[in-house]
């Protein structure tokens, strides 16, 4: 068997392009944990106004018809716009004529595509949705939001066409920050009137048009106002057009880059199936849960998705950049008919790097399974509204923990396979992206039908990660293999002193009697009983073992992770 050579200490550049990965890392974990924080403060009160049918309502219903009208108006549409621009090159006043009208594309769908989605949701709601006060009023203010949303594409397209990706992260993030605040505020004055409720689905409409239209502003404030119709090409492309022998396309040659235009329409049946399968868990909830139940599953996702948000994106995105950096392929005179060469001391730091990741998320994730299923109960107290106690938000957040670890691995594994597939290798994983979320879709319905509940979801969203785990790590095996580089999985499993602790300090804190007594107490005296000493000391039990499991697994594999990984040298 091939071993691989020793790697020794790495060059100034490798070094320093790894801590430059991870400061990005921090500042983007940062940024997102700032940003976050606000809005989860916000949230807090929020759920605390809302009842969960209104919240389950705009959520999830709301939601799936805004997603819905956005997609079908701009994705595709979307998808052509860069092939507008020149490979390689950003966007100059001899591409803006074609970009902008190309552009201008989702706002002229806008109007049919929303009357059509509405008029068919009106049609398929449930009457306890069309029950609620005002629910038309706020289906209508929702549309409007998602056409003020659509205003807003071509100085968003242009934006990413000329890499100004601040314009777009200011506009969202002030968007986000006035939305949850407008919803928050007309939550509040409607809790003071007598007829408490009433506004609810309104205050929800009236915090998605607050976003959509201060991003609108922000645009045209950082970027001055677009044109919002299309305009005239100087030069038209009469061959293709004719060449085409379509009036539709004859026409279309005056406004439009034909091959972007051509491309786009191509992409439009893909993308309704994109999309339905995209939005598969909505479409199942509405479906078959209770809309108060609907409400429980949104906030249980609101608070699982967080750590996906603030740690796994801005870690998956710094592996993406590090992976792309480091497994640069050499010169193409160099590279072979078995595909393009890399240098071999890089691909063992990339497979170091990874292995450690994994090894580290793997560890992470048996903490999270020993010590966050026996303290949840504690925690669903403090995070939960009374209200959504009775849901099924308990239920979504116990099957969140085994979700996270997935979510976890996942990440990263694409993350790497994202920065060296090559264009082949993309289109074969996008036909197994659509059979993994066929799976999904069928284990969804397999799970409610069988009386799962809404729990239902997030197993089959762990079936359907489990099998693009699987694929991924597949894919890295493969690569590795063919550029003759040592690449063990077994080498990222956590060590069985390790294992051992997890499984003790479980017993220790799930078995004995103070356990016990701390959740009789809280089943009767409820957010009461959090901060009685009974509780605290059971909190302080599980922070001592989870500290000797971290002790652990420091003197068995961690430090020798941290003497692997390679280090910037002066």
């Amino acid at each position: 068997m091939d071993q691989q050579p020793p790697l020794g200490r790495p060059k100034n550049k490798d070094g320093g392009l790894l801590k430059r990965s991870l400061t990005s890392l921090f500042s983007l974990m940062g940024l997102q944990l700032g940003s976050r924080l606000l809005t989860f403060v916000l949230n807090q009160a929020l759920f605390r106004l809302a009842s969960p049918q209104a919240y389950g309502t705009a959520a999830i219903q709301f939601e799936l018809i805004l997603s819905t009208i956005l997609f079908l108006s701009r994705e595709e549409h979307g998808r052509g716009i860069p092939s507008s621009i020149p490979k390689g090159q950003i966007l100059t006043d001899d591409h803006v004529p074609a970009f902008t009208n190309l552009s201008a594309l989702p706002i002229i769908l806008g109007l049919p595509v929303s009357l059509a989605t509405t008029v068919a949701y009106s049609t398929l709601a449930s009457d306890d949705v069309r029950r609620q006060p005002h629910f038309h009023v706020a289906l209508t203010i929702y549309v409007f939001a998602a056409l003020s949303e659509l205003f807003s594409e071509p100085m968003h397209n242009r934006a990413m066409g000329e890499v100004r990706t601040g314009v777009r992260v200011r506009a969202e993030g002030l968007g986000i920050t006035c939305k949850t605040l407008v919803t928050y505020l007309v939550l509040l004055y409607d809790s003071t009137r007598l007829d408490s409720g009433e506004f609810a689905l309104v205050a929800f409409a009236l915090g998605q048009l607050a976003y959509s239209s201060v991003v609108f502003f922000s645009y045209v404030y950082q970027m001055g106002y677009p044109t919002f119709l299309p305009t005239r090409l100087a030069t038209r492309q009469e061959s293709e057009a004719v060449a085409s022998r379509s009036t539709f396309y004859h026409i279309a040659s005056q406004y439009f880059d034909i091959s972007s235009l051509r491309l786009s329409l191509t992409m439009t049946g893909q993308s309704i199936v994109k999309h339905i399968l995209t939005e598969g868990d909505k479409i199942i909830l509405s479906w078959w849960s209770h809309l108060e139940d609907q409400g429980g599953y949104a906030i249980a996702v609101n608070y699982g998705s967080l750590v996906a948000r603030i740690v796994f994106q801005p870690l998956e995105e710094t592996c993406r950049v590090y992976f792309s950096r480091t497994l640069c392929p050499l010169s193409e005179a160099k590279s072979t008919s078995s595909g393009p060469q890399f240098d071999r001391r890089s691909l063992g730091q990339a497979s170091e790097i990874l292995l450690s990741l994994v090894s580290i998320q793997l560890v992470c994730s048996v903490l999270v399974i020993v010590f966050a299923t026996v303290y949840l109960p504690i925690f669903l107290h403090l995070l939960l509204p009374i209200q959504y106690l009775s849901t099924s938000a308990p239920e979504v957040l116990a099957a969140w923990i085994w979700y996270i670890p997935a979510l976890a691995i996942n990440g990263v594994l694409e993350a790497f396979f994202s920065s060296i597939a090559t264009s082949k290798d993309l289109r074969r994983q996008s036909r197994w992206l659509v059979g993994f979320s066929v799976v999904f879709i069928v284990s969804a319905i397999g799970f409610y039908a069988s009386g799962f509940g809404d729990v239902s979801l997030v197993y089959a969203n762990i079936i359907n990660l489990a099998a693009r785990i699987v694929y991924a790590a597949q894919y890295a095996s493969t690569f590795f293999d063919r550029n003759k580089t040592v690449h063990r999985w077994k080498a990222s499993a956590p060590t069985w002193q390790f294992l051992l602790a997890a499984v003790l300090s479980y017993l220790a804190i799930s078995m004995t009697k103070i356990h016990h007594q701390a959740d009789i107490l809280l089943q009767t005296k409820g957010r009461g009983a959090i901060f009685s000493a009974l509780v605290m000391s059971h909190l302080a039990q599980g922070a001592g073992m989870g500290l000797c499991c971290v002790v652990t697994w420091w003197l068995t594999s961690g430090r020798y992770l941290v003497r692997r990984a390679p280090v910037k040298t002066d």
